[in-house]
């Protein structure tokens, strides 16, 4: 019996229909969702209760990697990188979706429901989950640098 990667994802009402979509484009895909919500549409709903307890799951290497999805993504990507550890970046390209994992560790993807289409959140979210971080020195000296500014007292 084979186990499935577990991959975070969350939204608001902003980003709970392209969520839901993707949710089942992930079992297909032979991933695990682990949904941190919203569970329902309730366009009174704030991103942030959704993002951090994704984020903090990734971080703490709960699930593999995270989807965070809010109107733009904009929002998401800037509670998720509140949190220690999470490397996340709004992300329209293909080849950022790669690459951002490839170069910087990326570990959370963050996408706009209102903005992305499904066609190419499928490709982005694809892209995202099966590139691997090179690992290289000057990869590895850069994210040093960012963990270091994680640790400075506010």
């Amino acid at each position: 019996m084979s186990t499935f990667i577990k991959i975070g994802i969350c939204a608001d009402h902003g980003g709970f229909e392209l969520k839901e979509k993707i949710k089942s484009f992930l079992v297909e895909n032979q991933f695990e969702p682990v949904d941190y919500g919203a569970m329902e549409l309730n366009n009174a709903d704030d991103f942030p209760d959704f993002v951090v307890p994704l984020a903090k799951a990734v971080a703490s290497k709960a699930v593999f990697r995270g989807i965070a999805i809010c109107g733009s993504g904009v929002g998401a990507c800037v509670a998720a990188n509140k949190i220690p550890d999470i490397r996340a970046a709004l992300i329209t390209d293909y080849f950022s979706a790669h690459q951002g994992v490839e170069d910087d560790d990326m570990n959370l993807i963050c996408l706009g429901g209102r903005v992305t289409g499904y066609a190419i959140a499928e490709e982005l979210v694809l892209a995202f989950l099966n590139a691997k971080f090179i690992g290289a020195e000057r990869h590895l000296r850069r994210l040093e640098k960012i963990r270091n500014l994680e640790d400075r007292p506010s």
